[in-house]
């Protein structure tokens, strides 16, 4: 190889300029790797990309990495300052750097005679499969290919690998639909009795391209280009172009990436795994991403290129022996093709996981029985694998507990918590395919990720049934709760953002016909159609005819391993939601640590009940109310002794009445008559009562505390109802009742007064009678702006709140003037016009809502300190407000009981995070 020190000056490391000629400045856009010789290290993904930055890393540690550069970020935010162009000062050191890949590989990029191919690709900092562009075979034209065939002695391969560019250069750069090519190929194959691209021969390849150059014509009315140099600046614009493409968008928004990181784009010589039978290409992952398993997952292809592999067009092989069986796969293992190749390949996976100290996604080609590693980065895996990994990994001596606590996405434990398939059930199996992406799920098919969209938009679980599916079907995907394809293995686009999303996937079902246009699905002699219901087992491959049985998760060893030392890192306790004995239960196997809020009204509407709360509603006076109260009294002391028994003396938060009493009367006209009949009264006098309490806006209407204050007979029956089961569950068990009473919906001082008055003098009334002295807290809910803002004043004195929790589903509603119920457009649009990042429904508004909530605590704590503080809103499960309440200092959160652990992990990343400064993994 020739010395390039001269040119390889230009781009030292660590120099973030250059000079050009005229002595001025250019800021350093191109960072180089090569065998012995690289720019950028793997810690520098914010200006490389993921891509980029590991790319350079493996090339210092010597591995068998094609040259390339990689071009940085700061131009992605260039092209966009400038108008979707590129910078001028970019050229001369693209040109460059290319020059020194052609030196590496002995080529010349548009040389006839040695012509140098580059691949063109994205590479974000964070890993976003598939959504965005690649260009691979850059350089070939109607002279080049000639170069290529002569020089690989292959003539076939040079025209397969030339019209491959024509289809992608088409599609991704010029904006020539790639249907255009499929059609064509399909009809040449149809009209010539060829069965697949493979009978293909270099003359049936030559005279397709034809037919593909005359597309481009027709479609644009210019030829398809021919200069090399347009062709590689081309390919550099829409990669960062389709930084901003509709799946690209999509992806972030559902996994929160920054649109102001852009992506990085990086350029490398071309590796061919086409080139014959001792040529393939494949993916592999160092650990299982279902399971977590320490063994060797993935496949490969011979005789193909990257994408083939990836996009699902042939269905491949697998890398191990193991696996093969497993699959009960005919075709050989890489382990029995190529022995060697494959023991080299183990001993790089095993280096590339002890280097970045996590498991590994990686990409190889094998070049006529040389490998070649074209890209490695965390890989994408389920929750149960991220568990097991990180559990792994800090058992193996790799990582310590406190990372490996931060290893995992506490969001996405959520795959862990719901049923799966009852493996006792009775099960029509209609066909299997690969595990692609474990769990279960039923729905009814649906053809087109458009079609998936608009079904879940009216409520219904559907399973997206596909050929393959392709990046274009992201949000169709994320609509779906499950994803079947018929094409496509498991490190194909399906499986791979099915795992990323944690929906089951069920991928290379190939008995399946799938027709989307008729709207059916044929498996042997059985016919569905869109709308039917199937289930898929993303575990085991079936796929079922109809709703399948469930049962509830089973926990790993890993979880409670991981969640003992989550435990053992947060500050926050986290308690639940719940109104019944059900999830109280549930809350408790989760490990919640008390109730947050039990709402006392979700009680009332059980139909033994909401007869004597609809007397009461009806009642003419308080004596009236009192009669019917009465009779629910009994029924709400036996909900809360069932509750406190759970509990088992951690604390319990009873709110008292919160909603408007017409929502226990019937809304539609109908029903009237015969609920009258039931109730003894007249349907005038229904009506008459309907009518008085009907509000136009029932969310700042007779409700909470004003409600209680006007009819107090109410929070008295609340209270005793509370304070009998204490005291009955006290003398049962032994163990004390942390009792909590809230009022909800409180603004002034005034009317918390009055309600604790009621409170404290019910409680007077059952010490009286039992000779039981109550232990208890009366404290308030913090969900208007003006409580917040006076919240020192609420809490004053030993008459003032004891404590207060954070109503933030109303908080944030009464901050932003927005009612969640009715604000699905406008939160859509606000989020299209990036007026907000994220829903303010699903993670807390820190500047607006936050501020409220921080001031609450502050003044609360000023008027009374050691204050408790907790939440009890939808906020108090979301990973990233969590971190938001930690860092005011909130003693708990509360949430849904299936929340529960991802609130108990997310409160030890807060705390961790904290404490060392790291971020989360991804």
């Amino acid at each position: 190889m020739p010395s390039h020190a001269a040119e390889r000056a230009i781009t030292p490391r660590g120099r973030d300029k250059m000079a050009d000629r005229s002595g001025q400045t250019e800021p350093k856009w191109v960072y180089a790797f090569a065998a012995g010789y690289v720019d950028g290290r793997a810690n520098m993904t914010e200006l490389l990309g993921g891509k980029g930055a590991n790319l350079a890393e493996m090339a210092s540690l010597g591995l068998p990495v094609p040259p390339g550069f990689t071009i940085t970020t700061k131009v992605c935010d260039a092209y966009y300052a400038l108008g979707r162009k590129l910078p001028d000062g970019l050229r001369p050191q693209v040109e460059k750097a290319v020059r020194l890949i052609g030196d590496e590989v002995g080529a010349t990029f548009g040389d006839v005679n040695r012509p140098l191919l580059l691949s063109v690709r994205s590479g974000a900092r964070a890993s976003m499969p598939g959504m965005m562009d690649t260009i691979l075979n850059l350089g070939l034209n109607d002279a080049t290919v000639e170069g290529l065939a002569t020089r690989s002695g292959d003539r076939r391969f040079a025209y397969d690998s030339y019209r491959r560019f024509i289809q992608m250069y088409a599609d991704v750069v010029l904006g020539v639909d790639h249907g255009v090519f499929e059609d064509l190929l399909e009809n040449f194959k149809n009209l010539n009795a060829l069965a697949s691209d493979t009978e293909l021969t270099a003359e049936n390849w030559a005279e397709i391209i034809e037919e593909y150059k005359q597309a481009v014509v027709d479609n644009l009315g210019r030829p398809f280009p021919q200069d090399t140099s347009e062709q590689l600046y081309g390919a550099i614009a829409a990669v960062f172009g389709s930084w901003q493409n509709a799946r690209a968008n999509t992806y972030r928004r559902l996994h929160d990436i920054p649109d102001s990181w852009g992506t990085a784009v990086t350029v490398q010589a071309m590796v061919f795994g086409n080139l014959g039978e001792s040529s393939a290409t494949g993916v592999a992952f160092t650990r299982n991403p279902s399971t977590g398993a320490r063994e060797i997952y993935g496949e490969f292809l011979i005789n193909a290129q990257g994408e083939d592999v990836v996009a699902g067009i042939r269905t491949p092989q697998a890398l191990t022996e193991k696996a093969r069986r497993e699959a009960r796969d005919e075709n050989p293992s890489l382990e029995v093709l190529m022995p060697k190749l494959f023991a080299n390949l183990s001993s790089i996976f095993q280096r590339l996981e002890k280097h970045y100290r996590d498991m590994q996604d990686v990409e190889f080609t094998i070049e006529n029985g040389k490998l070649w590693i074209l890209q490695t980065r965390s890989g994408k895996r389920t929750a149960e694998a991220s568990l097991r990994i990180a559990v792994d990994l800090a058992e193996e001596g790799v990582i310590s507990k406190s990372e490996a606590v931060m290893r995992v996405n506490a969001a996405a434990l959520d795959q862990l918590l719901h049923p799966t398939l009852d493996p006792d059930a009775e099960k029509d199996v209609l066909t299997r395919g690969l595990p692609a992406s474990p769990g279960a799920a039923s729905g009814e098919i649906v053809f087109t990720a458009d079609e998936a969209e608009a079904e879940r938009a009216h409520g219904q679980d559907v399973i997206l049934v596909r050929l393959e599916t392709s990046p274009e079907d992201i949000h169709g995907m994320h609509a779906a709760v499950g994803i079947l394809t018929a094409r496509g293995g498991m490190t194909s686009h399906a499986a791979v953002v099915a795992r990323g999303m944690g929906r089951p996937c069920v991928s290379g079902a190939g008995a399946l016909r799938i027709d989307a246009k008729a709207g059916t699905l044929q498996v042997g002699r059985r016919t569905l159609h869109k709308g039917d219901v199937i289930t898929i087992d993303g575990s085991t491959g079936q796929v079922l005819k109809g709703r399948a049985k469930m049962r509830e998760p089973q926990l790993s060893g890993a979880f409670a391993m991981l969640m003992g030392w989550a435990d053992a890192e947060r500050r926050l306790s986290v308690r639940t939601n719940a109104d019944t004995p059900r999830d109280a239960r549930q809350a408790r196997d989760f490990g919640a640590e008390g109730i947050g809020l039990c709402r006392t009204e979700h009680m009332f509407f059980d139909a033994e009940r909401i007869f004597a709360v609809r007397q009461m509603i009806l009642a003419e006076d308080a004596a009236g109310r009192r009669a019917a109260l009465a009779k629910i009294l009994p029924m709400q002391r036996a909900d809360f002794e069932q509750l406190f028994e759970i509990m088992a003396g951690l604390p319990v938060t009873v709110r008292l009445l919160d909603p408007p009493l017409h929502e226990f009367l019937p809304n539609e006209a109908a029903e009237i008559p015969a609920i009258a009949a039931e109730l003894g009264v007249s349907s005038e006098k229904l009506e008459q009562r309907i009518s008085q309490l009907s509000e136009f806006n029932p969310m700042l209407g007779f409700r909470g505390c004003r409600l209680a204050i006007l009819y107090p007979e109410i929070p008295e029956m609340q209270a005793r109802a509370a304070f009998e089961a204490a005291i009955a569950v006290a003398k049962r068990t032994g163990e004390r009742v942390q009792l909590e009473i809230m009022v909800p919906l409180v603004a002034y001082r005034g009317e918390f007064a009055i309600l604790r008055e009621v409170i404290v003098r019910t409680a007077a009334v059952v010490e009286k009678e039992t000779g039981h002295k109550l232990d208890f807290l009366v404290g308030t809910m913090i969900e208007l702006p003006r409580a917040a803002l006076r919240a020192g004043e609420v809490a004053e004195g030993e008459t003032g709140a004891q404590f207060f929790s954070f109503g933030t589903n109303d908080l944030t509603q009464t901050t932003l003037g927005l009612s969640r119920d009715d604000a699905a457009p406008i939160l859509e649009a606000y989020a299209h016009q990036r007026i907000f990042a994220v829903d303010p429904f699903v993670s807390i508004d820190v500047e607006g809502v936050g501020e409220l909530v921080r001031c609450g605590v502050e003044r609360g704590r000023a008027a009374k300190p050691g204050l408790k503080v907790g939440i009890c809103g939808e906020h108090g499960g979301d990973p990233k407000s969590i971190a938001f309440f930690d860092s005011v200092g909130l003693d708990y959160v509360s949430c849904s009981p299936y929340r529960v652990p991802i609130a108990r992990l997310a409160a030890a990343q807060a705390s961790i995070s904290a404490r060392t400064g790291k971020a989360v993994a991804d």
